[in-house]
């Protein structure tokens, strides 16, 4: 029985769906291709149908997951001024919904550790997504000229990642509660904190 191209798409698309979700839970090598495609309700032999490779398909997947955590900030963003965007990502970022739902979450906290480990192929994949993230970050501080606020985005970026990483490490106790208060002080506190270009621009106005 011959399918459809858009049946074919369809199909291809459930497969990534469910592997972008059951990668940031289990990890990249912590679940097989025969269990993905059962999950997806087919065949292990369906899988080249859609996949040059295993590498494909994770590659694939943790492009969509960077993709659904950079719509999720875009919507969150959209839902405060300009000048509270970021504080807004921060503090739903470092929640402990996000704690505990890594199959839903950034796949920075999730994958990275595994991606700095895998093929020079993937981790340029990874790589692409990361810089777009940035990109997407930086658009959130204002007032600053672009190489400055780029550089705020990459450390705050990395403090929000590092914090959720040790958080799930310490698990839902109070320790873990104790390390996302923490890093989110300290994110929150570069994100409100008035850099000294933008304090002098002010100054020279006045």
């Amino acid at each position: 029985m011959r399918y459809s191209r858009e049946h074919k798409q369809e199909t291809h698309d459930r497969i990534v769906k469910k592997a972008s979700v059951r990668l940031r839970e289990k990890g990249a090598h912590g679940i097989g291709v025969a269990d993905l495609m059962k999950e997806a309700g087919l065949t292990h032999g369906g899988f080249y149908a859609h996949f040059d490779s295993r590498e494909a398909l994770v590659i694939e997947a943790f492009g969509y997951a960077m993709d659904r955590s950079m719509e999720h900030w875009r919507k969150q963003s959209d839902q405060v001024v300009p000048e509270k965007q970021l504080t807004q990502i921060v503090e739903t970022y470092l929640s402990t919904l996000h704690r505990d739902n890594p199959g839903h979450g950034c796949s920075i906290p999730a994958l990275g550790a595994e991606i700095a480990r895998e093929s020079p192929k993937t981790r340029k994949a990874f790589a692409g997504k990361l810089d777009e993230m940035v990109e997407m970050m930086t658009d959130f501080i204002p007032n600053l000229p672009r190489k400055a606020a780029r550089k705020q985005a990459i450390a705050t970026l990395a403090t929000m990642a590092g914090t959720m990483l040790l958080a799930r490490i310490a698990g839902s106790s109070e320790l873990s509660d104790e390390v996302l208060k923490a890093g989110k002080d300290s994110a929150l506190e570069g994100a409100k904190r008035e850099p000294k270009v933008a304090a002098v621009k002010k100054a020279k106005q006045s």
